[in-house]
């Protein structure tokens, strides 16, 4: 009697030289419960600040008009911080590049975007390692399904050699989950993790995710962060922060797009507000919320069937993003014993008056500076 042959195996076999669009998608989650949890939040209690209800990070992406907003603004020419990360990410690579190609490492993105940049860095990596796996991470299996056919299309990445998984990678669980499944697919070798995109910046608490993805990390794995920054840190230069983000029609659809397809509410624009503060007197924080400005309350229909009230002055918190400065990137990285291997910095070019607003890509490795490595070897890089 013959041994039967596994399911994945066979279905490998199945789909060879199939073209139809087929996708696989290792699922992590139960959907029900991340709806569960975006009805949970959108109960929060009142607030005029924006503290109360809210979309977390991942919401943002989740379901197919949430994904299909987000592709429109990647293409919207006044969507700055977008914009210009596309256009240098080659260049940033480029000098990142030789830590990487030559180790064998296989790529984990986090939080795929458009695909674009895992694009770029498939290239090098497969052609410095033609056995690599290829591991897009998204809470949204939308989001998979629209970022990985670029790598795939343009850069020609086998689809055997990928593994598309949805899971929110927020969760501590979930990315230890995750960090073990890794570990007996690789065995010893490395993986670099990616996090672009200013990701890291659109969570309520960036040290706490950075941490939960420096605890995944081996000696042998890295980390490339990819961060918007500023070169200055006063309530001005923060109004002028949540402006480059307010004069994007898209960017405004993008973020609203939760709330229009998983409630009842009545979206108006001019509700949307776009909020800018000093952080902790090193980054820059923005926040975009609807708020109900009218004189009378507004009742919202919740996935459940439920209703909440939205008193007038409420708000809902619909995306949270930051511009880190230097001392903040150091601050975060050193909290969680990230040590820099490569730091590259860029300011924006497109204003006729020099731009506080740039974008710096960090390849960073776990482990705290110790006398071997020097000790300044952070500092030295910071410096430059």
């Amino acid at each position: 009697m013959t041994e039967p042959v596994p399911v994945i195996r066979k279905l490998e076999q199945a789909l060879l030289d199939d073209d139809f669009a087929w996708s696989l998608v290792l699922t992590g989650e139960d959907q029900t419960d991340k709806l569960a949890t975006l009805t949970g939040d959108l109960r929060g209690p009142v607030s005029t600040t924006g503290d109360g209800k809210q979309i977390t990070s991942g919401f943002s992406y989740w379901g197919i008009g949430p994904t299909i907003a987000w592709a429109n603004a990647t293409n919207d020419p006044f969507y700055l911080v977008m914009k210009a990360g596309t256009e240098s990410f080659l260049r940033h690579w480029r000098k990142m590049r030789p830590h990487i190609t030559k180790g064998g490492f296989h790529l984990v993105s986090l939080g795929i975007g458009t695909g674009v940049k895992d694009r770029t860095i498939l290239e090098d990596m497969l052609r410095s390692n033609p056995d690599m796996y290829y591991v897009p991470v998204d809470m949204s299996s939308e989001m998979l399904r629209l970022g990985t056919g670029e790598p795939v299309r343009t850069a020609r990445f086998p689809r055997s050699q990928m593994l598309p998984v949805q899971l929110d990678f927020s969760i501590a669980d979930n990315l230890g989950e995750l960090g073990q499944m890794l570990g007996r697919l690789v065995g010893e070798e490395p993986l670099l993790y990616t996090l672009t995109g200013n990701t890291l910046a659109n969570f309520d608490d960036d040290e706490e995710l950075l941490q939960l993805i420096t605890d995944v990390l081996r000696p042998q794995d890295r980390l490339l962060l990819e961060v918007a920054s500023t070169t200055s840190l006063d309530q001005e230069t923060a109004e002028a922060a949540a402006d480059e983000y307010h004069q994007t029609r898209a960017f405004a659809e993008f973020v609203t797009s939760t709330l229009r397809y998983n409630t009842d509410l009545k979206i108006d624009n001019e509700r949307v507000k776009f909020i800018g503060e000093v952080e902790d007197e090193d980054a820059l924080l923005v926040k975009i919320l609807w708020q109900n400005d009218t004189d009378e309350e507004i009742r919202m229909g919740l996935p459940d069937h439920t209703e909440v009230v939205l008193p007038v002055g409420d708000t809902i918190r619909l995306y949270t993003t930051r511009k880190y400065s230097s001392q903040r990137l150091e601050r975060l990285t050193g909290a969680c014993k990230l040590v820099p291997v490569e730091v590259i910095e860029s300011q924006f070019r497109h204003t006729r008056r020099p731009s506080p607003f740039g974008l710096e890509l960090l390849l960073l490795k776990p482990g705290a500076p110790t006398a071997a490595s020097g000790g300044s070897l952070a500092d030295d890089i910071w410096s430059q």
